[in-house]
């Protein structure tokens, strides 16, 4: 498809780089699973926390319910999700000698675990080739015209299609910082974005507003 790598290339020029750097899977797996639901701030936040506390699987095998739900509060659903973390530890520990797997087979068996939060291990993690997709890249991939699809699973399929694969590890982190900066949910910066004369979304809308 034509202007996205022209796109994709005036983003990484304009959009904010991702807070969240780290580069270790174990720590990049569990954020991602504190990330569900919750405010990206409040993941950063408690994740540091956390692994200030268990940096390692084992440590997090270890450590009690009541500890990481106290550690990941207000994250939301912060029981739920102790209880999922401290799984995942223990199976990282012991069915995994204590390394998260770079398999995308093998990460879904895990608990929590769906497409995009291994995407993101990959990606981020493995330095692999694979394309993340959260709200922020199904709703900014259909306002652009790159898809037109109903579920994450179908916006992931198409995008391996048009989206050059050097651009795959890095197209989630740079579209979720477009999502929060410009491309908003409700009452999407138009006005100042960047690539608004590629966007379809900006198109129809400009058209509406004259008409």
């Amino acid at each position: 498809m034509q202007n996205v790598e022209k796109i994709i290339e005036i983003l990484k020029k304009t959009v904010p780089e991702h807070p969240y750097r780290s580069h270790n899977p174990f720590h990049i797996l569990i954020a991602t699973i504190i990330s569900q639901r919750t405010k990206d701030e409040v993941t950063y936040t408690v994740a540091n926390k956390l692994f200030a506390k268990f940096p390692r699987p084992k440590d997090l095998k270890n450590a009690s319910e009541e500890e990481i739900a106290k550690l990941i509060y207000p994250a939301g659903f912060y029981r739920q999700k102790a209880k999922k973390i401290k799984e995942v530890a223990r199976i990282i520990d012991e069915e995994y000698e204590g390394k998260v797997p770079g398999d995308i087979d093998e990460l879904l068996k895990l608990p929590g675990v769906g497409r995009k939060t291994a995407n993101i291990v990959l990606a981020r993690g493995f330095g692999k080739k694979a394309i993340a997709v959260d709200v922020h890249v199904h709703r900014i991939s259909n306002r652009l015209g790159w898809v037109h699809t109903r579920t994450p699973e179908e916006t992931e399929r198409e995008l391996m299609k048009i989206i050059p694969k050097k651009y795959w590890g890095e197209i989630n982190s740079l579209l979720v910082m477009f999502g929060r900066t410009i491309c908003r949910p409700v009452k999407p910066k138009c006005e100042i974005c960047p690539i608004k004369e590629y966007c379809e979304y900006y198109r129809s809308h400009a058209n509406s507003q004259s008409s």
